[in-house]
């Protein structure tokens, strides 16, 4: 197998993405406010670690598409690239549907935000995982434009 060294830049930002949906959450989600919270329910608990541990696998796939050479590397790269939106797609739907199964983004025992700001004249939190990953979405882009979009 050929280490693929072409296209670096997008390379570095895709894998960029991957460590936020699979090493992110592996890191944050195995504690306390997730995966062993005690006011979580045991089939809530099984949830998230199996969405956790299927992230990271997914994650290995993905990492494979970039960094190892193929006669279609661009191609590959793009697979990566439509995988990882697969994955940042579907939070944001989660996000935006939250109102039709009564969701939310925080728990009061869970991660707090990660800043407050000033918004419309009032404080709002800027929850963790949106934030990042809303940062994550422009990684994405940049690493688009950068395979030749």
């Amino acid at each position: 197998m050929e280490f693929a060294s072409d296209q670096f830049l997008a390379r570095a930002l895709l894998t960029l993405n991957v460590l936020g949906f699979s090493l992110g959450p592996a890191i944050a989600d195995f504690n306390r406010t997730h995966a062993t919270n005690p006011l979580w329910t045991p089939h809530a608990r099984f949830h998230v670690v199996w969405q956790v541990l299927s992230y990271v696998g997914i994650g290995v796939v993905v990492l494979g598409l970039i960094w190892t050479g193929a006669p279609d590397a661009t191609g590959q790269l793009w697979l990566a690239v439509a995988l990882i939106a697969a994955v940042y797609g579907a939070f944001f739907l989660t996000v935006f549907s939250m109102p039709r199964f009564g969701g939310g983004v925080t728990d009061s025992n869970g991660v707090p935000p990660i800043a407050t700001v000033q918004f419309a004249g009032r404080a709002r939190p800027l929850d963790t995982n949106v934030t990042v990953f809303c940062a994550q979405i422009v990684l994405l882009t940049a690493a688009m434009v950068a395979i030749g979009w």
